[in-house]
């Protein structure tokens, strides 16, 4: 079923990578998940319905969190048994194996001011098998691919893809001083339960101080419809400075439009990706842990970056170390699972930088009335070398966000199809904000593209067998 919209939208995509035209849709498709790496079906879905070519691919991907990581353990070949692959996948590690299955082989992350994970520009890199564990790995030395210990060097790769990654920041149409001092953050998000988030906060004491949230006309062209006006407007983007014309910020708002046109003009088809937590932001794990303990965690968890002029010895070394490291975490995390006593705490303690743990278990142990050391083990994780994004936005903070996105929108060529993520039953987007968003990350797709097809999966969970999900205008 589809809802209707108004306004124009530009024309379909053209033809595949191969010798067989695309199928058309009869109106845009917007699938609409809870989880991120949830949309990935769809994703398939379109693949083997012909609307998506099977190579070439390029993702659109606005996100305040790069979801660039992969299963570490995952066996590369699962990426060819989809089912099995659909059952492995999580938040954090979705898109890479889409990447090494031979499908994406260009990913825009489009981050907003307050995520800085990777650094931005264009990253050319290798994703394949290693041959010496049979797991995906990568050739980028990025921190954010080396604090997993997911890099290894070309020679080590079998069946190679190569990747091309933009990063490119999308600021809001205009400036907000709550932006102001934002920090920059390095670290990733991994997928919280309800029952672990839900146990770990029901446990906490209500007297402690726990890290609270930071604050904080459109006469426009339609959509682009094929790749040759995508080219067209790039160049018109790099010769005229009279597009340099919208907000305060319009010069950089050109400057991401023609970055983003010149990525996508090799491919016509395009998957537009939008997790809502996109335009507010959470860090689930600062209403679970307090300054000192998220402080101790770090500590624990903390990853050096190696030199950029590093040698591969060092690189090499430098991952062994990490995963090692994370290791002996894992390990000591599941041994305080089964008993939490001073003699387990304090042997654990005695190797190389796990003199944190003491204090901080005895801080849960304090608080809390049975900690999950689960949960803080996955806590950790997300401590690199900083923590995940957190920034809560004001309205008018989502709104200029909205308005920045539809900009961009409006001068790229119509995606084949668009999948949205909620990211709210994780708390990554604030439950309180996000069906003010969604509604305006529709409402802004349906003045851009016209009619659409919204599929609300996520309300499957909700409803009774058999009901359809998808809405009507």
């Amino acid at each position: 079923m589809s809802d209707s919209g108004g306004g124009g939208g530009g024309g379909e995509p053209g033809v595949s990578s191969g010798t067989s035209p695309l199928r058309a849709y009869p109106e845009l498709p917007v699938w609409v998940v809870e989880d991120h790496h949830d949309v990935l079906p769809f994703i398939y879905r379109a693949i083997g319905s012909k609307h998506l070519p099977a190579s070439n691919i390029s993702f659109v991907h606005l996100d305040s969190h790069p979801d660039l990581l992969i299963p570490v353990n995952m066996p590369a070949d699962t990426v060819f048994d989809k089912e099995t692959l659909f059952s492995e996948i999580s938040i954090e590690n979705w898109i890479m194996p889409a990447v090494y299955a031979g499908h994406f082989s260009q990913v825009l992350w489009l981050h907003p001011p307050w995520a800085q994970q990777i650094e931005e520009g264009t990253h050319h890199f290798l994703v394949g098998k290693d041959t010496s564990t049979t797991t995906i790995r990568v050739t980028s030395t990025e921190g954010y691919f080396l604090s997993d210990g997911l890099y290894v060097p070309a020679d080590q790769l079998e069946n190679q893809k190569p990747l091309n990654l933009s990063v490119l920041l999308v600021n809001p149409t205009k400036p907000s001083a709550s932006r102001e001092g934002s920090s920059a953050s390095s670290a990733k998000r991994l997928r919280l339960s309800d029952d672990t988030r839900d146990a770990a906060i029901a446990s906490s004491s209500t007297d402690t101080e726990v890290l609270l949230p930071c604050g904080s006309s459109d006469a426009q062209p339609e959509a682009l419809g094929t790749s040759a006006q995508a080219q067209e407007t790039a160049e018109d983007f790099q010769s005229s400075p009279a597009s340099c014309s919208f907000g305060s910020h319009s010069c950089q708002t050109t400057e991401l439009i023609k970055d983003v046109l010149q990525a996508l003009q090799k491919d016509a088809a395009y998957v537009l990706d939008i997790d809502l937590d996109f335009f507010s932001v959470k860090n689930p794990f600062k209403e679970i842990y307090t300054q000192e303990e998220y402080k101790l965690l770090q500590e624990l968890y903390n990853f050096k970056k190696p030199n950029r002029n590093a040698s591969e010895e060092d690189l090499l070394d430098c991952v062994e170390n990490r995963i090692h490291q994370l290791e002996d975490l894992e390990a000591a995390f599941a041994d305080l699972c089964d008993d939490d006593s001073d003699e387990i705490l304090e042997r654990w303690a005695l190797n190389p930088g796990m003199t944190p743990l003491i204090p901080l278990v005895h801080s849960l142990k304090n608080r809390m009335r049975t900690p999950n050391y689960e949960l803080t083990h996955q806590a950790g994780l997300t401590c690199d070398y900083s923590e995940i994004p957190h920034h809560v936005s004001t309205e008018e903070e989502i709104e200029d966000l909205v308005e920045a996105v539809k900009h961009l929108l409006r001068n790229l060529p119509k995606p084949t199809l668009v999948t949205i993520a909620r990211s709210s039953w994780d708390d990554y987007c604030p439950a309180d904000q996000v069906e003010l968003i969604q509604e305006k990350v529709l409402s802004g797709l349906r003045s851009i593209y016209g009619t659409l097809e919204v599929h609300l999966e996520y309300l499957e969970d909700f409803s009774p067998a058999g009901t359809d999900s998808s809405a009507t205008a």
